[in-house]
């Protein structure tokens, strides 16, 4: 039981600007957790050019 809660550990820090997440304020995208929309628009874009370098 315990390789299945490792597995489902919550995310406590926003991907884009890593600020711990208010419960009052999540934004949910793709599987992951934001403070807001701006910091997902921040980490779409980080990760789409990071594609494109390679």
């Amino acid at each position: 039981m315990t390789a299945e809660t490792a597995a489902e550990e919550k995310q406590t820090n926003c991907l884009g600007c890593n600020k711990p997440l208010k419960k009052i304020k999540i934004y949910y995208r793709d599987g992951k957790y934001y403070c807001d929309k701006k910091c997902w628009k921040k980490a779409k874009t980080a990760s789409a050019s990071g594609e494109g370098k390679k």
